[in-house]
């Protein structure tokens, strides 16, 4: 017997919107900052909660920033890299809630994200344009590593506080 899906109410649209637009504005904010984003760690609370809905704010918050910065090679990238992020925590986060874990995981994430955002140079140009855009790419993928995981290590114990009593009051879908 097939589990059955998760409804789609009018609260749950509305939740689901709000935080696509808190991960938007809020990846905006700290776009000044060399790969400074809070959207690792929302991801992953939101994939902790959400589980499978965490998928609508992920193409919902790809599509605000192709509307805003233009639907580029990039852009593409950002539908299959951040479902990534949500598989590896929906299969690491079954019981996991510590927020080193949690750190060294975004930390990770961040180190590795501009190797997965190569592979699409790969089919425009072979393996050496795909291979110097990486490395072109890990000064900022060394920053990214660090802001991420210095975010969610002071951000993710209060925030999955916040999380755990909203779901215990039944506020989360």
């Amino acid at each position: 017997m097939r589990p059955e899906k998760p409804r789609l109410t009018a609260r749950s649209i509305a939740l689901l919107a709000l935080c696509s637009a808190m991960v938007y504005a809020l990846q905006v904010a700290l776009a000044a900052i060399p790969n400074g984003e809070c959207v690792t760690l929302l991801f992953i609370l939101f994939t902790l909660y959400f589980k499978t809905r965490t998928l609508y704010i992920i193409y919902t918050f790809a599509l605000l920033e192709g509307a805003t910065y233009g639907f580029g090679l990039w852009w593409f990238m950002y539908l299959y890299v951040w479902t990534i992020l949500w598989a590896v925590v929906t299969l690491l986060g079954r019981r996991e809630r510590s927020a080193l874990f949690w750190a060294v995981t975004a930390a990770f994430f961040g180190l590795g994200f501009g190797l997965l955002c190569a592979p699409p140079y790969f089919f425009l140009g072979g393996w050496q344009l795909a291979f110097s855009w990486w490395v072109t790419g890990i000064p900022f993928d060394i920053l990214h590593c660090a802001f991420n995981f210095f975010i969610v290590l002071f951000l993710f114990p209060p925030l999955n506080k916040l999380f755990s009593r909203l779901q215990s009051q039944g506020k989360l879908l």
